[in-house]
């Protein structure tokens, strides 16, 4: 009898419910409120599903995110998924399938749009200085300023390169749930700084874009960028990869591949890996609670930045430009072009802004790429 109570004792002890700290079980219902706003209210799923049960998982077993013992002990399941996103590997991959999906098209009709899309990086360097202001030294304020640009890939890419790995998952984190919020966030400061005069311009069509210049535009930007900031290359390289893919019309299999079945592979690894790194112990600080302060100012000025440039552009052109599509000068793809054309239809439901968004919107991805590989040269990262 004693036996069996011992062996009952021994069990009961084994169950997370004696292992889990107060700060554990905060975490696990902070991943249930994120796989609610996920599944009930349809905020990126996709994301938000695999980073939340990530997240779920960690705080009821830590030892998932264990690492590699001295003497070759094996690490956690998802610390091998994480050591892709340390080492840029799965990142690099969301941007080809980005590149696979995107239609670069209305980039190369309205060339205009690259201004839009720069201006729309503001947000990374008001961050980047708050972050200084705030206590952080300077690559520590680089890795969080990203979050600006509502870039989940390029934070991740940025953080590990910068050797950030212990702020990785609260940026991660706070990147991915702004991206997810887009259509909350974005609005209201669109319609604050805009009129119903301004919101109402309908844009003259887009020209035709030939398949010469959509097969040469990949190839050129790739030049041209990493030539300049070769630290880039891996970012935009991989984007422009699969965008020729794309366009080429010669390699459909990879295009289906890239765009799909593997994109939503990396997805997965990306999205619990990133969720892992959120154990309590990891999350629940101040330094957290900054970065996400942090990350909602720079996504809230990227975006100002973005309209009131578009709102100059529209003065420029003498009212040919519809100031709300420089919100999508943000990364976020291609929702922030989405909820341009969803302001705009709101305030004349017969306009169209989606396809002159997009430009911007494209114009942002690679903006926020090149912003990354400017921090990386300035500290001298290779």
């Amino acid at each position: 009898m004693q036996y069996i109570m011992e062996t009952l004792d021994n069990l009961v002890h084994q169950t997370a419910f004696f292992n889990l700290s107060v700060g554990n079980y905060i975490m696990i219902v902070v991943a249930c409120v994120f796989l609610y706003l996920a599944i009930a209210k349809g905020f990126e799923p996709l994301l938000l599903v695999p980073i939340a049960f990530g997240m779920l998982l960690v705080n009821i077993y830590p030892d998932i995110m264990s690492h590699i013992g001295e003497n070759g002990e094996a690490g956690g399941l998802l610390y091998y998924f994480y050591l892709l996103d340390e080492w840029a590997i799965l990142p690099s991959l969301i941007f080809m399938g980005v590149g696979a999906m995107t239609d670069f098209g209305p980039l190369i009709a309205n060339p205009k749009s690259f201004l839009l899309g720069a201006a729309a990086q503001f947000g990374i360097f008001a961050a980047y200085f708050g972050a200084i202001a705030l206590g952080f030294n300077d690559k520590a304020a680089a890795a969080i300023s990203i979050i600006g640009g509502a870039d989940g890939p390029t934070s991740i890419f940025l953080a590990g390169k910068l050797g950030q790995t212990a702020l990785l998952g609260p940026i991660a984190v706070a990147a991915y749930s702004y991206m997810s919020l887009v259509p909350i966030i974005q609005p209201p400061i669109m319609k604050l700084l805009t009129t119903e005069k301004e919101r109402k311009i309908k844009m003259e069509q887009l020209r035709p874009v030939s398949k010469l210049e959509k097969i040469l535009f990949p190839i050129v930007i790739t030049i041209v960028v990493c030539m300049i900031l070769p630290t880039t290359a891996p970012l935009v390289g991989m984007l422009m990869l699969g965008n020729l893919f794309r366009e080429s019309g010669v390699v459909r299999q990879l295009t289906d591949t890239a765009s799909n079945a593997l994109m939503y592979i990396v997805v997965i690894l990306l999205g619990t890996s990133v969720g892992a790194t959120t154990s309590a112990e990891a999350f629940l600080n101040w330094d957290t609670l900054k970065i996400v302060a942090l990350g909602l100012i720079a996504f809230a000025f990227g975006t100002a930045a973005g309209v009131l440039f578009g709102k100059l552009m529209c003065i420029a052109t003498r009212g040919k430009v519809n100031p709300l599509i420089g919100s999508a000068g943000v990364s976020a793809v291609p929702m922030a072009a989405r909820v341009s054309q969803k302001v705009g239809a709101e305030a004349d439901p017969t306009n169209f802004l989606l396809m002159h968004a997009m430009g911007p919107n494209v114009a942002g991805v690679i903006g926020t790429a090149v912003a990354a590989g400017t921090f990386m040269a300035i500290f001298g990262i290779v």
